[in-house]
């Protein structure tokens, strides 16, 4: 009966490409024990259940400060970049498990207040010689090193290195994976944060890693658009016939035009490729997202305000390590439940890094407050 089940659990292998990851290469950096569960598939266990990934649901998408039901926040993007990597992936005869293990994973680093957070977190590192801090980088590090209170999860490197490498910002028409070993994917986490360059060159393991980074670039443009015009930001008939004229205008047709494009552009092929006119649209969308909608999500008010903030609780945070308040959160609530080996092998700045990194927007909020009534 358990070899029965144990067969259950893995006969998508017989179903795979040639150019998929098989569930018998799988590359873990601690030693593991075998279950039922196949090894990409008990990722996506993992990850599901990890603290940071219950954090999505109040983690900005594109729109801070905003209370309504129907803008997206961070879990909403992570769902729809699942939905659609998997089905490229099925389409493709991909491993189906290691799509779904990164996709929902992808963003478990991202700071409170989105990509604004992110590049103040940035500054501020930089400002303390802790390096560049890129969420992507930082996603791999909860895994690895934060969640499961401090002793890190076993996630398997091909999901890993496709969560480090998935930055949907640096759009391409042809992703082709590069071939990685344990000791190559490491030295590329480490060496991204003094080498500014490394995240352009950043080159998946895997083909699944592929698709998971140009989903994330499909699944946020076109969900991003409609946020904007329900928060009246921009009107539909705004955006460029240029561009709708290819792809369309509504996520339902941007997302269904860039599948079916990719899987007829991909199909038994070793690499992830958009036709020309398909990719030539997105660029263009891209731009007019980022002058339209990324661009005007904050005031420069609103953003030097944030950055304000981001510094109070920074500065208070690395003062509290010094003194060891044990009224902060950073102490009695944070370290006091983190492993010796974490506490003992990270420096007070990246603390207090990794402890604001991981917060939601409204803790943010609640921890500022509560520090300028002190």
């Amino acid at each position: 009966m358990k070899e029965e089940i144990y067969l259950k659990m893995h006969q998508h292998n017989n179903n795979l490409s040639t150019y998929a990851t098989k569930d018998s290469e799988a590359l873990y950096l601690k030693p593991h024990r075998d279950d039922l569960r196949s090894p990409f598939f008990r990722d996506i266990d993992r990850i599901i259940y990890a603290l940071s990934f219950i954090r999505y649901q109040n983690k900005t998408q594109v729109f801070s400060n905003i209370y309504h039901d129907h803008i997206s926040r961070r879990m909403i993007h992570v769902t729809f970049v699942s939905k659609i990597a998997r089905t490229i992936g099925r389409a493709l005869g991909l491993n189906e498990d290691l799509i779904e293990a990164a996709s929902l994973g992808h963003d478990l680093g991202h700071t409170p207040f989105g990509h604004v957070g992110e590049h103040i977190l940035n500054e501020i590192s930089l400002a303390h010689n802790e390096g560049f801090f890129n969420h992507n980088i930082q996603s791999v590090r909860a895994l690895m090193y934060l969640e499961n209170y401090g002793k890190g999860l076993n996630i398997t490197v091909q999901v890993l290195d496709a969560i480090m490498c998935h930055n949907g910002e640096f759009a391409l028409g042809k992703y082709e994976p590069k071939k990685k070993d344990i000791k190559e994917f490491l030295e590329e986490y480490t060496n991204s944060y003094q080498d500014k360059s490394i995240l352009l060159k950043m080159r998946p393991m895997t083909l699944e890693g592929c698709v998971v980074r140009v989903s994330d670039l499909i699944a946020y443009l076109g969900r991003d658009i409609d946020d904007a015009i329900r928060l009246n930001i921009l009107k539909r008939k705004d955006l460029p016939k240029s561009i709708t004229d290819i792809i369309g205008s509504t996520t339902k047709e941007i997302v269904n035009t860039c599948i079916l494009d990719i899987i007829n552009n991909s199909y038994h092929k070793n690499y992830i490729k958009l036709s020309d006119d398909v990719f030539k649209a997105i660029v263009e969308l891209k731009k007019f997202n980022y002058e339209h909608i990324y661009n005007q999500a904050l005031t420069k008010e609103e953003k030097e305000n944030l950055k304000h903030k981001f510094n109070v609780l920074y500065n208070t945070y690395l003062e509290d390590i010094k003194t060891h308040n044990l009224s902060s959160p950073l102490i009695n609530s944070y370290l006091k439940n983190m492993s010796l080996e974490y506490q003992n092998n990270t420096s007070p700045n990246r603390l207090v890094l990794d402890y604001i990194a991981g917060m939601t927007d409204d803790f943010f909020i609640r921890e500022y407050e509560r520090i300028s009534q002190s």
